[in-house]
């Protein structure tokens, strides 16, 4: 049993560091025994959503990453939920696939059951009370937009389960450079052009701040008469012109030494096959 300065009396202010010595006998023994601490799960995307005059429209990059791999250059984020109601997913991108998807089929069963219309609030209560029950291990942090019977909404869920319902959001490992152009820039009752630019301008921000977002913008404008996907709405990561040449002569670099290998083979068995030109 590990004993403390004072087990049962909370510090009146500032930092507690009671658990320090615990933690380092822990990764101690962990270390004995060939393992190691749990470390933090490092994911990148920049996804955003705001309230403009007419609805919701949210916007997310394209990029998938695999540690410091580009997994995917122009992968989907903006997930399908019901006729009106679309989610951007950040993190781990297979948990906000399977989360949204197993989503959009309750909300499905939820509306031949009712016989209405979902709201995006229900969806909401659904998202954040089922990874609520995974305690965080279903790492999806998700923007939810819509709009229903109450008017346009848009929410965040995060993967512990709590949620916000703001006029604007971002989430991701760009979050901080989107949400600035927002905090700038958003203004109530916005015009449709004005908004699309606004959230194209955020996730651009998001794109160039962030090594683990890239490549294209993709928005989805949802209103009372429909859902408008713009898939690859804008590029402003392209590559440029090379301008230089660099290509050299051969025989530019001295070669100082040289070496020769000799691989010997031995052929255990050799087959010919045609090739059918026909």
């Amino acid at each position: 049993m590990l004993n403390t300065a004072r087990p049962c009396n909370a510090p009146s202010s500032g930092f507690s560091f009671e658990n320090t010595r615990r933690n380092a006998v822990l990764e101690g023994n962990l270390a004995e025994q060939g393992f190691s601490a749990p470390k933090a799960r490092k994911t990148g995307t920049t996804i955003a959503g705001l309230v403009y005059k007419d609805g919701v429209i949210l916007g997310a990059d394209t990029r998938a990453t695999d540690d410091m791999v580009v997994a995917d250059k122009n992968c989907m984020k903006i997930h399908y939920i019901a006729e009106k109601i679309y989610c951007c997913g950040a993190g781990v991108a297979a948990d906000a696939e399977i989360t949204t998807q197993m989503m959009s089929s309750n909300v499905e069963l939820h509306t031949l059951s009712t016989g209405r219309p979902p709201m995006v609030a229900m969806v909401t209560r659904q998202l954040k009370q089922m990874l609520f029950r995974y305690q965080g291990h279903i790492g999806s942090s998700l923007i939810v937009g819509g709009v229903d019977v109450t008017g346009a909404h848009l929410y965040s869920v995060y993967p512990h389960g709590s949620y916000d319902k703001l006029p604007f959001l971002t989430m991701g490992s760009g979050a901080a450079a989107a949400v600035s152009v927002f905090e700038d820039r958003y203004k109530p009752n916005m015009e449709l052009e004005e908004a699309k630019t606004l959230v194209r301008d955020a996730i651009a921000a998001g794109i160039f701040c962030d090594l683990g977002s890239g490549s294209n913008v993709d928005l989805c404008v949802i209103t009372q008469e429909g859902v408008e996907y713009l898939r690859g709405f804008d590029q402003p990561a392209t590559k440029g012109q090379r301008e230089g040449n660099y290509r050299y002569k051969p025989g530019t670099t001295a070669v100082l030494s040289k070496t020769v290998t000799p691989l010997e083979i031995d052929i255990v068995d050799e087959t010919v096959q045609l090739m059918d030109t026909q």
